[in-house]
């Protein structure tokens, strides 16, 4: 219900003094790659047992300053960073292809030298082994390539880059939440 809404939680962007565990309040994007990579170097630094997790979209990751933060993380190998690309293939604008592609993602990451785990990120399993794998990883940070889909779960959202940052109405609030509470019943009788 206080989706867009400012001091909420899900207000647009991430703001730390309203979500916790989140460090850092960002907007524009690309700047939370460079904030992670600056808290990896500082783990290092500190000898501090933490890892960093940053999140980017596949659309994001057409700012330059990406790829100068990754390029800093391989250059100071840092193995405690994992970064996460949700590749949905939308953006606010369209496609990614129609904007402009950063395919092959993985490829790119690779080039930057980060150890590249490909999933399905819908799959929870895969996930999970995402994540682990990436703790064993040593003397290079870990990008994990996550193929989702947008608005998984909602059959009026699905692949629909008009939901970028919509909240839905009140009937459609009630179908969604029908459709994701069936979807959540079979994920509990796996």
């Amino acid at each position: 219900m206080t989706l867009r809404h400012a001091g909420s939680y899900l207000q647009g962007h991430p703001d730390m003094k309203h979500i916790p565990g989140v460090d850092m309040s960002s907007g524009s994007l690309g700047q939370g790659i460079s904030a992670a990579v600056g808290m990896a170097i500082a783990g290092k630094m500190d000898e501090a047992d933490y890892r960093v997790y940053t999140l980017l979209g596949d659309g994001e990751i057409q700012e330059g300053q990406v790829w100068e933060a990754s390029m800093l993380a391989a250059s100071h190998k840092l193995d405690n960073l994992v970064v996460i690309v949700d590749n949905n293939n939308l953006q606010i604008d369209g496609t990614i292809e129609e904007v402009n592609s950063p395919y092959p993602i993985d490829k790119k990451f690779e080039a930057f030298n980060f150890h590249v785990i490909n999933i399905d990120g819908n799959d929870f399993d895969q996930i999970d082994a995402a994540f682990k794998e990436a703790k064993t990883v040593k003397g290079q940070p870990t990008a994990i390539i996550a193929k989702t889909v947008k608005g998984k779960g909602v059959s009026f959202m699905e692949n629909q880059v008009g939901w970028h940052g919509k909240a839905p109405n009140d009937e459609e609030y009630k179908v969604a939440m029908e459709e994701l509470e069936k979807a959540g019943e079979a994920l509990c009788q796996k």
